[in-house]
């Protein structure tokens, strides 16, 4: 009996598994795809459309403030709500990263809690104006950045765990890894396009997308926001 009911309905059993299938491999195809790590050698392209969109001045990049001091046993480089005296080295080798790729024709915000402002202020020697966008950011970071982007010139933005999320989260990226201290998280933009995923690099990674970067500095373990 059983054989004959199997039977009655093999050709039904056989539509629903091959569209069971299809799906599956619909699903996977077409499924965002999360930002990718670009210290990873797979990802070579992607440095290179990275330093060349950089060039052109087609690159929005953020980054996360260094190591907070209310979330360490480490001294503070001041305010306890800032960051510590290592996160300020750290940044500071960062900012030497950034250097190397080029602040000739640079934007370059921060936010205006502590640590952001502390962070800019040890990358980049020059000031560097503090905008509250760049801590309330939920659900408007990537139109705000578009809207702070020059045609030609790069931007760079000093920020948050919480608005680097909410960046991926706004270009339908989906988040797969917890941005640590001085992570930095790229996205090209030309002007005439919508922004594009280029991924991100984090603070002790850069020597593998430039080859002469500053020395280690030790890994910090990632904290919320």
């Amino acid at each position: 009996m059983l054989r004959g009911v199997l039977a009655r309905y093999r050709n039904a059993l056989v539509i629903v598994a091959a569209s069971l299938l299809t799906g599956a491999v619909t699903w996977n195809l077409l499924a965002p795809v999360p930002a990718p790590n670009l210290a990873q050698s797979k990802h070579v392209g992607q440095v290179l459309t990275l330093t060349q969109s950089w060039a052109r001045g087609d690159v929005i990049a953020l980054v996360r403030h260094g190591e907070r001091c209310d979330r360490s046993s480490t001294p503070c480089l001041g305010l306890p709500d800032g960051i510590t005296v290592h996160g300020e080295e750290v940044v500071q080798g960062l900012g030497a990263n950034f250097r190397q790729l080029g602040l000739k024709n640079v934007d370059i915000y921060s936010s205006e809690l502590t640590r952001a402002r502390q962070t800019a202020d040890a990358m980049f020697i020059r000031p560097v104006p503090a905008q509250d966008w760049l801590f309330n950011c939920r659900g408007t970071m990537l139109r705000d950045a578009l809207k702070h982007k020059v045609p030609g010139r790069n931007l760079v933005l000093v920020t948050h765990s919480e608005c680097m999320d909410a960046l991926e989260a706004d270009m339908h990226v989906p988040t797969d890894t917890t941005f640590g201290y001085g992570a930095s998280l790229f996205i090209q933009d030309d002007g005439t396009h919508d922004p594009q995923m280029l991924g991100y690099v984090e603070t002790n990674d850069w020597s593998a997308i430039l080859p002469e970067a500053a020395p280690e500095h030790h890994v910090f373990e990632a904290s919320q926001f």
